[in-house]
This record gives C-alpha cells, structure tokens and sequence, in this order.
C-alpha cells in the first residue's frame, strides 16, 4: 500500500506527533469540534496575547532588577491587566463577527434553539438523541455525530393552511418558532393545535425536539400545572425514548433500560411511567425466555419433571416496545416460517436443477442446489459474490420460473442489471467478475429493467419500487407478488418493517434467496434481520468462495476478519496519506479529489467519492463539501445553497440515499437527475431531504460503489470508528482507496477490537418455537 508523500511509510508516518505540528495558521480551529467562537476567542490569545502583555513584562524585568520604579506595577497587576484587555479584545472581535440569522431571525433563546435542534435533526447534521448509549467508563470528548441518518421531512400531502395556521397561532404562545407549524400539523394532523394545547408535550413527536425543549413549550402554555409528573409529559418522554430507540437500531428495550432512560429525563417515578404506558396500550410489554444452553434435556417418560415449576423458574428478560416495531417484528417471524415450512414449487424435474447448479460449479452450484429445495436462503459474501445470485436468476429463468432481484438502491439496481446483462442467454456459470462497474454512482436507469419479461431473462427492481408496485411483477388479486423466485441484494439493509413487507408479498410456494456481504453497516431503521437470521440458521446458508480481487479485496477480507494488514499495491491500488489536523485533513482530501486521484489513477473527480465518520465536526461532511463544491463547482448556491452541476444526494425517506446531480431550479422546486431519472423536489422540502454529495457518510455510501473513493479518519473521529464502519467505506472503491489517516493506532484498533454496537431486537425468539434450526 502507497503512502503520500512518497518518502513517508505507514509506519514512520505519525499524524499528530507533538513534535511534528503542522503549521497552524491555514487553521482556525483549535480543536476538533470546537465552537466557531471558542476558536475566534483561541486565535485572538494565541495572536495577539504576547503585544498585549508587552507593558506587563517590562514591568516583571524592572521587578527582577530589584529596583522598580514608582510608576511601575507588580507582576499579578501587569497579568491582570493583560487579561481585562484581551478580554475586551475577544468580546469586540465577537461583535464585529456577528451577523444578521438568516432563518428565523427574529427568533432568540430558547426558541432559537429549538429551531436549530429541529433543523439540524431534519437536515441530517444531527442525529436524534442517544439516550441508549452503552456505559461508558469515564466521560471523555463528544464524538463526532454518529452516522446514522435522522429521519428526513416526510413526503406526503402538505397541511391545510387553515390547519398550520391554528398551529402557528399555538406555538407563537408557547413561544416555539412558528416556523415549525407546517411540520407539526402534518405529524399530528387536522386537530393538531387542540391536541397541542391539551397536551403540549406531543411538541415531542416533532423530529428533532428534545424533552426539554417541550417542557419550556409546557410551561409557557400550562404555567404552574406543567411539571415532571405530569402523566401526559411522562407518556410523551416514554415514547419519544422508544422512538430514539428504534434510530438507534433497537426494536424493543429491556424495561431496566426504559426506566433508568426515563430517571434521566427527570421522570420522577419510572417505573410507574412504564406501567402507565402499558395501561393505556401506548406500549407493549413482552417476557421473552433468555437461552440456557447448559439446561438439561427432560427425560423421555417425563419423570421428575415439573412443568409448572420449570416455566415459573426459568429467567426470561421483560422487553417493552411500541406496537409499530413489535407487530412488524411478529409479522415478519411468522412470514419467515411460513417460507422455511411450506415445500417449494417444483418448477422442473430435480435432474434440471442439478444440471444447472453442476454447469455453474463452486458455491454458485452449492447455491442454486439450496434454492432448488428451500422456500429461505441466505447467501452471504462481498462484491464479487454477487455473480452467484445472478447464476441462480439465469438458471431460474431457463427452469421457466418467474425470477426477479431486488437491490436496495437505484445504482445497486443498475449495477446487478449490468452483471446479468454480462451473461450470455442460457449461461449459468457464474464468471470470474462481480463488479459489474457503472463508472460513477448515477447510473443510467436504462439498465434498471435489464432481462424484464420479454427481454429474455430475470428482471431487477428495487425494494421500494418492488413493495410499491412502481416497479416489479405486479400482484395477483390476493395482493402477492407474480413471481416464483425473489433475490434481495443488499439484505443487511433491510430492517424490520421492510423485511416484514417483502415476506408478506410472498406467495406460498415461492423462494426467497437473501444475499449480502455480513460485514457492513446494518439497517438505517430499527432491526438487523440479515445477523439475527445468520444467528438463529434457521434455513441454508451458503457462503461464497469467490473473494473480491486484487490488493483491495485482500484489504477488505483482513478488515473483514479482524486485521488492518499492509497490502502491496503495485497499481496504487491503496494510498495512504497521513495528516496532522483537520486544516490538513481538508486540505489533503480537496486536492486528492481534484488532482492527484485523477492525474495518478484515471478516475475523474466526479467518480470519487469522498467518505467521512460524520456530518458534523472539523471534518464533517459539511466542511468537505463546502471545500469541494468551492473546487469543484463554485455558485453563489441561488437555490437553498445549491447550483445547477452540484453533485447531491436525495433521501425521499429514512435510510435511502440516491446520489445525483442538481439539473435546475425553478417555481416548482429542485430539479434532481438521480440514477438516470428525473426528480423534482419542492422548494419546502429542500433543506430536509437535499444534501451536497461529494462527500458522505458510510451509511448513505451503503449499496453503492465508485471506481476510486477518498475515506477521511480526522483526528477527532476515532470514537465513531468501529470494524463494520472500516469495514464498509473501505469496500466502497472498485478500482482506488486513498485513506486521510489521522487517527494513528485508533484505526487498526477499531478494526480489531471495534464490534457492531448491540441491538435489542426479539426476531431469534420468535423465531424459535416456529421454526426447528437447519443443520449447517
């Protein structure tokens, strides 16, 4: 593996070393992180301290002499002196810096800040709360943001005016910013300004509003009635912490956790809070049996055994969670089984099956034998596995079945469609390349109907446009879809109500083959089928032989295991580019995107992608697109800070990601090319749904790949790294890997010892009883 400059290895190289300080006046922040005027206030000490402290140390001279002079003063005068002047310094440099707000800029206090909490929360910049954070030991600097996406403005039928206008009136007396009425009356409906001033806590079901933001809300509307044992603030607070909950990941929650979150909010009886909360049905209450691996079978005639007793002593973990997740979570345990448990349709004679799955060889033959007998696989494997799900849609199709894939993104869509095209009509062998490369992430969706009927092979949707109906077989009047065999690619992606859809859709005697690679980021919603599925082997799993090539996938396979190894890389393949802060770390990212990626590599700019922990921070995903858009394509951003040319990425809902272009602006809104379609934005749903793409996180890169990708480790991020988020920004590049390293041994550590964090979900029990565990 390179390293930049030449002369520096990955193991001289030491970002960050004290000794090794880059110069520091091309950055003004101090710390990573840091507040825009704890920073100002930082230069101005470190610039101008020593011309102001100048008369004090004159005097400190005279005072060491032994003979000062009457009009002198003493050392701790001087300082003081010294110290009131810069302060006064600081406090005219902060004044000269303020400007005018440019939204909301009337507002001030309190509801100032709610409207930067609810903007951030819905542009992505913040996540929502993590109230159910592990422990940790000792408190220590914020992390940058987590990567996980907040939900974006919801798409749907815009409020009356007449409805946000009663709205407005509320929040105005509550002192909120007006400017959250639209957005509220749509999360509570047509009555929303008389469910607010009855209850003014439901403010919390408003994305991005915290607990104490409704309590001021509260207070200025109830006065002396509004307190922390309230029963409406304490059902408010419980399911707003099962909803931060579930963007966390988690589908349940053990009562302990609910309770202890709940004392933390100031709740003043948790326990009751909770029992509150499942009287009135607001939440469900479940005791699930935890495992005993070490029980003893019961005796085969049943003596000495006391069933009563046993199911009374056995220890189980009572979970709390709100119906949407635990119904989806039920549905989808009971859509499983019914696939594990009905026999598959015999499409064709078993010798026919046999052929095909012996013409492919390898796991794709191992595969295809699987599917033939099995209404559920898992497929599990990287980038290049991807031809064996293809082999098995080619055979499906010879067989006669009605065989589609499904993708979660757009690009992941038009990438498989291109792999399949690369078969010849009748070929089931799998190949020797799985990438299937499309050259940038905006894929033509000319390809996105590859192989439909009548194109003479299987077709590939995606999810969304699968469920939807915008895409895909159709559905027979009972509401199932037409097909025979179904592929999800990406199905670590697939969360809990997705997943409980799809295998709703399902008719009995269908297939359902789930593949995808195990080791990169989970779900964006709450669940993680594809693991839990994995764990419980419940049904076939077939793991693929056939690794990603080339220095990358070695890089990516020891990743993928545990190991950070050195890699050779005689194409420079894999560069590494140390940097000693963020100044540097943007400065470097900036010109390898620009210049030394497409000068050395061959790769435009606009095929690198640049990948960064956060969205926040000194390194952020803001900060890296500013410097690019600047580059790359400077405008004066005349449409809520965007240009015709700029590189974005759209998120119609929580947890899609579909990069693109910015084609125009008008009237009607945001005109957006992405994945080879036309996308029209409205000019209100801009600023939630809309970001600069140039850079990202690893979770929006999930599903997508670029033949180079620049993956930036400030200094500042090394909390938010862990193995499957090495793990998944490493495997994003076809052909170029640069990594910005300034996290030092972080980085190898993080790949070694940096797990998944846990997620409370109930799929393994319920799958339990339903469906016995497959061998192997």
């Amino acid at each position: 593996m390179s390293t930049e400059p030449p002369e520096e290895t990955a193991e001289n190289a030491e970002p960050g070393a004290p000794g090794e300080a880059a110069d520091t006046s091309e950055t003004p922040e101090t710390a990573p992180g840091a507040a825009p005027d704890a920073a100002a206030e930082a230069e101005g000490t470190e610039e101008e301290g020593p011309e102001e402290e100048g008369p004090g140390r004159e005097g400190a001279e005279a005072e060491d002499g032994g003979t000062p002079g009457a009009g002198q003063v003493s050392e701790a005068e001087a300082e003081l002196l010294a110290q009131r002047a810069e302060r006064e310094r600081i406090e005219r440099r902060k004044a000269e810096r303020r400007g005018p707000i440019e939204a909301g800029g009337k507002l001030s206090g309190t509801a100032a800040d709610l409207l930067a909490a609810v903007r951030a929360v819905e542009s992505g910049e913040k996540p929502a709360a993590p109230v159910f954070e592990e422990a940790r030991p000792a408190p220590r600097r914020p992390a940058p943001e987590p990567v996980r996406p907040a939900p974006p403005v919801t798409a749907g039928p815009a409020p009356a005016d007449d409805v946000v206008a009663a709205v407005r009136e509320v929040l105005a007396r509550g002192g909120a910013p007006e400017a959250l009425a639209a957005q509220a009356a749509g999360v509570l409906g047509e009555g929303a300004a008389q469910v607010l001033r009855a209850d003014p806590w439901q403010l919390l079901r408003v994305a991005g509003v915290r607990p104490e933001q409704a309590d001021g809300f509260a207070r200025a509307l109830l006065g002396g009635e509004a307190g922390p044992d309230d029963g409406r603030r304490e059902r408010a607070v419980t399911g707003w912490l099962l909803e931060q909950a579930a963007v966390a990941g988690h589908t349940a929650l053990e009562v302990s956790a609910l309770t202890a979150a709940l004392a933390r909010q100031g709740v003043p009886d948790p326990g009751e809070a909770v029992q509150a909360a499942v009287s009135d049905g607001d939440v469900l209450v479940f005791r699930d049996p935890l495992p005993q691996p070490d029980a003893p079978a019961p005796r085969p005639d049943g003596a000495g055994d006391d069933t009563d007793e046993t199911e009374e002593e056995r220890p189980v973990r009572v979970l709390v969670a709100l119906e949407r997740y635990a119904m989806a979570e039920e549905s989808l345990a009971d859509g499983l089984a019914r696939l594990v448990g009905s026999a598959p349709r015999q499409d064709g004679p078993a010798a026919e099956w046999e052929r095909a799955a012996a013409s492919a060889g390898g796991s794709a033959g191992e595969l295809i034998r699987a599917v033939s007998g099995h209404g559920l696989v898992l497929h599990t494997g990287g980038e290049a596995s991807l031809a064996e799900p293809a082999a098995l849609l080619r055979a499906a199709h010879g067989l006669g079945l009605r065989a589609w894939a499904a993708a979660h993104t757009p690009v992941g869509r038009s990438r498989f469609a291109a792999l399949l095209e690369a078969f010849p009509a009748g070929d089931t062998g799998a190949g020797d390349s799985g990438s299937g490369r499309t050259g940038s992430g905006e894929a033509d969706a000319g390809a996105t109907a590859a192989g439909d009927e009548g194109a003479g092979g299987p077709a590939v949707a995606t999810v969304a446009g699968l469920l939807s109906g915008a895409e895909g077989p159709g559905r027979d009047a009972d509401g199932a879809l037409l097909l025979d065999l179904l592929v999800v690619l990406d199905a670590p992606q697939l969360d809990v109500e997705t997943a409980a859809l799809v295998t709703e859709s399902l008719p009995d005697g269908s297939r359902l083959l789930l593949a995808g690679d195990p080791g990169v980021l989970w779900s964006a919603g709450p669940g993680r089928v594809f693991a839990d599925l994995l764990a419980a082997r419940v049904c076939p799993q077939i793991a693929s032989r056939r690794p990603d090539p080339g220095p990358l996938g070695e890089l990516v396979s020891g990743i993928g295991v545990g190991e950070l190894n050195q890699v050779a890389a005689p194409g420079r393949e894999v560069v590494i580019v140390p940097v000693r802060d963020p100044g540097e770390a943007v400065h470097r990212t900036v010109q390898l995107v620009a210049d030394s990626v497409p000068r050395a590599i061959g790769v435009p700019a606009e095929e690198t992608q640049v990948i960064t922990p956060g969205h926040g921070g000194a390194v952020g995903t803001r900060v890296l697109n500013a410097a690019l858009k600047e580059r790359l394509n400077p405008g004066p951003g005349r449409f809520g800070g965007f240009d015709p040319g700029d590189r974005i990425v759209y998120s119609p809902a929580r947890g899609r990601t579909v990069p693109g272009r910015v084609v125009k602006a008008d009237a009607d809104g945001l005109h957006l090319s992405c994945a080879g379609g036309a996308v029209v934005v409205p000019q209100d749903r801009v600023e939630g749904s809309v970001r600069h793409g140039w850079a990202l996180t690893a979770h929006q890169a999930v599903g997508v790949r670029w033949p180079a990708v620049v993956v930036v480790l400030p200094g500042d991020a090394v909390q938010a790294l862990s193995r499957p988020w090495v793990y998944t920004a490493f495997s994003r590049a076809d052909r170029h890997l640069s990594v910005v390293h300034g996290v030092e041994q972080a980085l190898p550590r993080a790949v070694a010892e940096g797990t998944a964090k846990p997620r409370t979900t109930r799929l393994p029990v319920l799958l339990a009883p339903q469906v016995p565990a497959a061998a192997g």
